[in-house]
């Protein structure tokens, strides 16, 4: 067996449009085609040995143990590994259960589709999962454990943080959308100008002097006793000396922690000799040249999160340790603690192992103990100085036990400090009572505080502290989204989009848009290139000043990615017509309609799919939609907007040549097709047909009909905004169109509007794409030969496989099939052959270059024209 491709999709895609995490991979079972289980001696009580747990997988049989039933039965290899993937990701600690297996049109390469929680692992998953197949059918011995643990590693290094997975998954909850920026743990919640943004527990409300507060343990320490706050007695040390003059100040027993520490490292805690101080001293040192040295107060270690300051939870934080037996080892102990189900490698579980590290050895010869020590019955030895989950610690929830006036305290410290999201450590022999009554004083305040411990405590009741989290930053009102439509189609997106994006700032947003040449925020290109799929939809998404997006979305971006947006408010399906036929297991216009239909299947309920009713892929496209369906058409005697009409319902048609929304037998004319410059007079139709589309889809979105007609009036085609869009460029002898037709469908169009130009003589410059199919090649050649006088062929880009010779041939099969006597030549070089057209071009001719590299096309003409101005000028 052989990985031909593995492909991580991160959007609504092909396969599901809920489920946007899945991993493809393409894979050719080569000589396995012919051997489905069934027929490989012991392969199912191989795997069932190697992977028991699989019997939990119903599979279609739908009653547990269905899987090995069809393994029994004979399935292909391509299913048993979309199973075993699914199941390594579930044994490593990541649930995970969609899958879908189908051959492709190739015998023997099948597309094996399965979910994942982190992509990096689901990548894993995916070879590991062909790795384990090939041991079980060659019955060889295979290190399962060890992959899953490089799983669960590489789940650590990728993985959002307990905290900010927390928020993330409320979020979730709330139908907002995020956005991972970067690698760590910053995230995006929201889209555009409404989004918000946090990393860990800080997020962008977070006051950055309330951080730098928190983070200076002095300044806090100053902050809080000057506010009549209780803390530990104690000063800054950078020296022995210091040291000793603090400690003749506040007596044993003593606490030493770096001035910038966090999560407890560094400290020492119940320090009674100078001896054991003096190490302390050393060992903070470490980690910041000045140490705080406090008195060390006896109680228990809580933390107190206070988010948008109001206390939110509390928790008794417990260190790390064991509770002897009389029989075992502190090592042994650690072991037996260590198989608690709660506890995993990292942030995986409720709790973290126990390590044995400098701390713990530290602790032990404080005590004459080391691991080899069998501690009494019932004694408690802790292995670790401070209370920290990440270091195997444990936390005991104690929100409702707390005294009103502790929490009144708390509150108070996170105005006095300034933090949003605040984490208050607290050392006292309880909550119930005022920390005035029983001594207890605050240790530290958090910037960022850990979310672990309230989330799932060890013991006690767990709190959604991420919930606060997001009513703060969207409070009741504020919305987390901005509108988004989508264009997909065959020809016309860019069109429809541009226009669109026009109209939507005509009306006074900011308008970001992703086009097959760019990306424009408010009309400044961003990025220059086909920026139709997921990535460039993001960077809009992700633009803090952008109100309101409309995404040219191509098929390339939906098949490698998915979507690259949850959902959209509208979206528009301008045709389906042949096109990247025979490439990605597109064969069909109704694989193509599969595609193109995940855009529309993304629209929100209420939302609007604005389909073509002269196109049955789109009519059958709409009759499966959940959202609300409306058609354009360019005659209102169409036999579905005639239905559509008699049952009241909102279409848009070209009728008596205007543009026209219908609503039942009402007519609201929007504009006369000849004073939109876009259909050039009237005489493009399928620019007709593109204004339709984005007339009606403003009209349902709610711009007024006037604002509507203004916009169409005031978008004017041109080399700048619509390039390679029916550009013509008017010289004092002739005329030059340029326009990036490549496919039958683009072709006809220009020969319907060819048809209305008058010319002594039409000259087209063509060329094939080498990933196109050979009958789409002739079949293009076959139509420019009917509208052209003379061809020019020219072939040296997108061979993508073929020679030139080969396309070439293509072409000259196309135009022989025309039955029309045309001339033809051959210029290889666009540039040149650009350049030829135009030199030779006789008095009242009129040129056509129908090029997949718009912009070189245009600058060459570009550079005729203003040479002939410039000599007209002198």
């Amino acid at each position: 067996m052989k990985i031909l491709k593995i492909q991580a999709l991160r959007g609504p895609n092909i396969w599901s449009i809920k489920r946007k995490k899945l991993i493809q991979m393409r894979l050719d079972l080569e000589e396995m085609e012919q051997s489905p289980t069934n027929k490989i001696e012991g392969f199912r009580e191989r795997l069932e040995t190697m992977i028991p747990t699989l019997i939990e997988h119903r599979c279609s049989e739908g009653c547990r143990g269905g899987f090995f039933m069809r393994i029994e039965k004979g399935t292909w290899m391509g299913h048993v590994i979309e199973h075993i993937a699914l199941e390594i990701q579930t044994l490593a600690g990541m649930d995970t259960g969609f899958g879908r297996t189908r051959e492709t049109k190739t015998p023997g390469i099948y597309n094996v589709v399965f979910s994942y929680t982190e992509e990096n692992v689901g990548l894993f998953a995916a070879e590991s999962a062909v790795a384990i197949a090939d041991a079980l059918i060659k019955g060889t011995a295979y290190d399962l454990d060890s992959d899953l643990q490089k799983m669960r590693e590489i789940r650590e290094r990728v993985r959002l943080g307990p905290s900010t997975g927390s928020i993330v998954a409320e979020a979730v909850n709330r139908d907002i959308p995020w956005i991972r920026l970067g690698t760590n743990s910053l995230v995006q919640l929201g889209y555009g100008v409404n989004q918000m943004r946090f990393q860990a527990t800080i997020t962008c409300k977070t006051s950055s002097i309330a951080v730098d507060m928190a983070c200076n343990k002095e300044l806090t320490k100053k902050m809080l006793d000057m506010a009549s706050i209780p803390v530990a007695s104690g000063s800054i040390c950078v020296d022995e000396e210091d040291l000793a003059k603090t400690i003749e100040k506040i007596g044993y027993p003593i606490v030493l922690k770096p001035l910038d520490g966090n999560h407890g490292k560094g400290a020492s805690i119940n320090v009674t000799s100078w001896e054991d101080a003096v190490s302390g001293l050393a060992f903070a040192k470490n980690y910041s040249n000045r140490i705080i040295v406090e008195k060390f107060i006896t109680g228990f270690d809580f933390r107190i999160l206070v988010i948008d300051n109001k206390l939110v939870a509390a928790a008794k934080r417990v260190p790390a340790h064991v509770v002897g037996d009389d029989n075992h080892t502190i090592r042994e102990l650690i072991d037996t603690t260590n198989l608690d189900p709660r506890r995993g490698y990292g942030h995986e579980n409720v709790l973290t192992q126990i390590d044995v590290d400098r701390d713990t050895e530290d602790l032990l010869e404080k005590m004459n103990y080391t691991l080899e020590t069998i501690p009494n019955k019932g004694e408690i030895v802790y292995l670790k100085s401070t209370a920290n989950l990440s270091t195997g610690g444990t936390s005991v929830d104690v929100t409702d036990m707390m005294h009103p006036e502790n929490i009144f305290l708390a509150e108070r410290i996170s105005r006095v400090i300034g933090l949003d999201i605040c984490g208050v450590d607290i050392m006292a022999k309880n909550l119930t009572q005022p920390l005035k009554e029983n001594g207890g004083v605050i240790l530290e305040v958090n910037a960022a505080p850990g979310f672990r411990m309230h989330l799932a405590p060890s013991e006690g009741l767990p709190r959604n502290v991420a919930a606060p989290v997001i009513d703060m930053l969207y409070p009741p009102g504020k919305n987390c989204r901005i509108p988004i439509i989508a264009v997909t189609g065959t020809n016309g997106k860019t069109t429809t989009t541009r226009l669109l994006a026009h109209i939507v700032k005509n009306n006074g947003f900011k308008v970001g848009f992703t086009t097959s040449d760019g990306i424009y925020i408010q009309n400044h290109m961003m990025e220059k290139g086909d920026t139709t799929g997921p990535i460039s939809a993001e960077y809009i998404l992700r633009d803090p000043t952008v109100e309101f997006a409309v995404l040219e979305t191509a098929r390339g971006g939906i098949l490698r990615s998915g979507l690259g947006f949850s959902r959209c408010d509208i979206g528009i399906i301008t045709n389906i017509q042949e096109d990247h036929l025979g490439l990605n297991d597109i064969h069909t216009l109704d694989d193509l309609a599969r595609v193109k239909s995940t855009v529309v299947k993304s629209i929100k309920k209420d939302g609007w799919a604005i389909l073509n009713a002269e196109d049955e892929h789109c009519i059958k496209i709409g009759s499966e939609l959940d959202c609300k369906v409306a058609y354009f058409s360019m005659t209102e005697d169409n036999p579905l907007i005639k239905k559509l009409c008699a049952e009241g319902k909102t279409v848009a048609v070209y009728e008596n040549g205007f543009i026209t929304i219908k609503k039942g037998e009402w007519k609201i004319r929007i504009e006369r097709a000849t004073h939109v410059p876009l259909t050039l007079g009237g005489k493009a139709k399928f620019m007709i047909a593109n204004v339709l589309a984005a007339t009606l889809a403003s009209y349902l979105w709610g711009f007024k009909t006037e604002d509507i007609s203004l916009s169409l009036q005031t978008f004017i085609p041109s080399a700048a905004q619509t390039p390679g869009r029916m550009n013509i460029f008017e010289f004092k002898k002739f005329k030059v169109l340029i326009d990036f037709a490549h496919n039958a469908s683009g072709y006809r169009g220009v020969e319907e509007f060819l048809q209305s130009v008058e010319a002594t003589k039409k000259i087209g410059i063509i060329a094939g794409v080498g990933d196109r199919r050979d009958e789409d090649i002739k079949e293009c050649a076959t139509i420019a030969a009917r509208m052209f006088d003379h061809i020019i062929i020219r072939q040296e880009k997108h061979l993508r496989g073929r020679t030139e010779e080969g396309i070439i041939g293509l072409i000259l099969e196309g135009i022989k099939n025309s039955g029309k006597d045309v001339t033809y030549e051959i210029i290889p070089k666009e540039t040149e052959a650009i350049r030829h057209a135009i030199d030779s071009a006789e008095e009242g001719s009129f040129i056509t270059a129908l090029s997949d590299v718009v912009t070189n096309a245009i600058e060459i003409v570009q550079e005729y024209l203003d040479k002939e101005n410039e000599q007209g000028l002198v």
